[in-house]
């Protein structure tokens, strides 16, 4: 019996599966982003990476050329000294109080001032909320010398709340907020006002609710930026008792000369808390973002 045979031979599918176990088609496209996701990464991991592995080295091989990702062994040394130099304990303890009581107030403040710009009309509201957004422009060194003023005339100098209530009016989170409160469907606040709730009830029990994604995304950046925070903690803070992480480890590294060793070791010291804040909540911040940039559309 003659005849061909025809063998189909089945196509090859680049393919991959989500979180959601939906199959992922790998186009072109997609390989670039990929591409250019790794390419971002290396770049912000290669210096922490250099960091930890110079902060393990002990510290004549620092500056030993050429240099080498490795030192001859693995010593915490650095470590040690940067803990025994200063009260790191307490200088910790400082910056999670003062970056929490920072983020719950700006939450709270920028969370009403965007509520009353969407939902209030009163008279000036336009003037005032361009004044909002125009403090956007403004460089924060500019506002250091009145507000210094202004915390040594009210007595707040050395204490929390002279580091923590300048850092709480934030315009930019007020405009990120008034982004999200427009796309937020006035009727469920009307059908509150019928049963006889007030504005205070439903901006707490309707509207706050609502919005946890981009005030959770608020309240993570706020923290890390307070928590990262070194001019104004600098400027308004002399008791070693008070200050904050930053600034005392850039007074234990001023004791010690350039030891980089120690300052890599201070870094790393510093940074972690951070890393561990932003893996716990990097699905909120990136709902934040994703759900600001859709708000009113």
């Amino acid at each position: 019996m003659s005849g061909s045979v025809t063998a189909k031979i089945p196509s090859v599918r680049r393919t991959a599966t989500d979180a959601g176990g939906r199959r992922i088609r790998w186009t072109g496209g997609r390989i670039a982003l990929l591409v250019i996701a790794l390419v971002v990464a290396a770049a912000w991991l290669i210096p922490l990476a250099w960091a930890v592995a110079t902060s393990l080295k002990p510290e004549a091989e620092t500056t030993s050329t050429p240099l080498e990702w490795i030192g001859s062994r693995i010593t915490f040394d650095a470590y040690t000294k940067v803990w025994e130099s200063g009260d790191l304990m307490r200088w910790m303890l400082n910056s999670a109080y003062i970056s929490l009581m920072t983020t719950v107030l700006t939450v709270l403040t920028c969370a009403m001032a965007a509520y009353g710009f969407t939902r209030t009309d009163f008279r000036g509201r336009k003037l005032l909320y361009g004044l909002v957004l125009a403090g956007i422009m403004v460089p924060p060194q500019v506002l250091i010398a009145p507000l210094f003023t202004e915390m040594v005339q009210l007595g707040l100098v050395d204490t929390y709340w002279g580091v923590i209530l300048p850092q709480v009016a934030v315009p930019a989170m007020v405009f990120i907020l008034v982004k999200f409160f427009e796309g937020v469907p006035r009727e469920l606040e009307e059908a509150a006002f019928v049963d006889g709730a007030g504005r205070w009830r439903v901006f707490w029990t309707i509207v706050m609710p609502l919005s946890r994604p981009v005030l959770a995304a608020v309240a993570i950046f706020t923290f890390i930026s307070t928590w990262n925070n070194f001019l104004w903690p600098f400027l308004v803070t002399t008791d070693p008792a008070g200050m904050t992480l930053p600034v005392g480890l850039v007074n234990v590294q001023s004791s010690f000369g350039v030891r980089y060793a120690q300052i890599m070791a201070a870094l790393v010291i510093a940074g972690l808390p951070l890393l561990i804040v932003f893996m716990l909540f990097q699905r909120q911040i990136v709902r934040g973002i994703a759900h600001t940039g859709l708000a009113g559309q």
